[in-house]
This record gives C-alpha cells, sequence and structure tokens, in this order.
C-alpha cells in the first residue's frame, strides 16, 4: 500500500451494517415467492438494478414489488419498511476511522444505493450523530442512482477517475462484494475484499497498512 494516494470506499457492509437476510425475510412476508432467486447478495431481479440506475422512478420500483408478491394492495409503507429492513447502521467510531483516513489520503464513497434508502440512511445520519450526509467524510460521494450506473460496470469506476483526476495505480477500492472488484480492476485499481463486519473497519485498514 506504499504507492496508494486515494481510497474509495464502498457504503454497504464497509461502514454502514447491512443484512440481506433481514430483507428477504420482510420481502418473503410481503408475499414474495424464491426469495433467494428474487434478492440476494450477488444476485436479484433486474427491478433492483433498474431502481439502483434510477432507471425506474420510486412509484415505479413499489409496482414492481406489487406485482411479484402478487399483491396490489400492499401500502407504500409497508413495501418501504420491508425494503429498509435490510439498513441495520452505522456501528461506532466508524465515522472517527473514515476522518482518520482521510487525513492521510483523498477518500471518495462510491455506492450502489437507490432513493428509497438514501432518504433512509440521510434520516438515520441526522438523527443517530447529528450529520446532514457523508460529505463530511470524504472528498466527495457518488451514489449509483444519481451517476445512472452502478458498480461492477467499468465505467462507473472511470467517471470517478475522471472527475477526480485520479491515477488509477495510486488509488485502492475496498468493497464487500466480489463481483465489485472486478470491474475496479478493470479499471486499474488495487482493490480489498472487506470481509469483516463493518466494527472491524479501523483494524481491517490497520491489518492491511492503511492506517
Amino acid at each position: 500500500m506504499q504507492n496508494i494516494k486515494n481510497i474509495i470506499f464502498d457504503y454497504g457492509n464497509v461502514i454502514f451494517e447491512i443484512n440481506f437476510k433481514k430483507a428477504q425475510e420482510a420481502l418473503a412476508q410481503l408475499g414474495i415467492a424464491n426469495i433467494e432467486d428474487f434478492f440476494a447478495h450477488k444476485t436479484h431481479n433486474t427491478l433492483f438494478d433498474d431502481f439502483e440506475t434510477a432507471a425506474i422512478s420510486e412509484a415505479q420500483f413499489r409496482a414492481g414489488i406489487r406485482a411479484a408478491a402478487n399483491n396490489q394492495n400492499l401500502t407504500d409503507k409497508e413495501i418501504d419498511a420491508a425494503w429498509n429492513s435490510l439498513l441495520v447502521g452505522v456501528p461506532p467510531t466508524i465515522h472517527d476511522t473514515l476522518l482518520e483516513v482521510r487525513a492521510k489520503y483523498r477518500t471518495f464513497l462510491l455506492s450502489n444505493n437507490n432513493v428509497i434508502h438514501y432518504k433512509y440512511i440521510i434520516s438515520y445520519l441526522d438523527r443517530e450523530f447529528g450529520m446532514p450526509d457523508n460529505s463530511s467524510l470524504f472528498e466527495k460521494t457518488y451514489y449509483s442512482q444519481d451517476m445512472f450506473l452502478r458498480k461492477p460496470n467499468v465505467e462507473i469506476f472511470k467517471k470517478v477517475i475522471t472527475e477526480n483526476d485520479l491515477v488509477p495505480e495510486e488509488t485502492l477500492f475496498i468493497d464487500d462484494s466480489p463481483q465489485h472488484l472486478v470491474g475496479a480492476k478493470q479499471a486499474g485499481f488495487h482493490t480489498l475484499l472487506m470481509d469483516v463486519h463493518p466494527r472491524e473497519l479501523g483494524s481491517f485498514l490497520k491489518k492491511h497498512g492503511i492506517l
């Protein structure tokens, strides 16, 4: 890590704990069958990709959930609650760790996200930490729904490179999804697979010589 000057962090299960099992259970309770095929960590219905790239609206996403559940009576509130059950929260001291990293490197956030989750996260950060958003923790934040692209598409990484004049060989990308590291490697980045709980981010970074 001696030549690393820039670090790009994923958000879910790197910084913010997420639980796919909870979301699977909640979506199944709405009436969605074959939940492992419909929504999982590594594979999911195209409905989710479309929502994360803003190809469909919140209303269209909810309509897709109603169709999958074969229940047109599901309310927006019920659908949002099931979808947001994925989001657990930020462990203590993580924000301090990120500020420590930012003092040594140029840091960025690159997250596959969507409007419903983003609204929940913003509300959560304000409620729990008194923060309006994530902007104080990074030089710049990138969310798929704003970029109309999602990881592991190599183009999303190239866009971050171009907009910030990054040298790929000097850039490290950290993500908990192996499939996302593939696109980062194609863009020329160094990569690390986050294979521990987000609460261990500090020790993970020290183990790999970043802090």
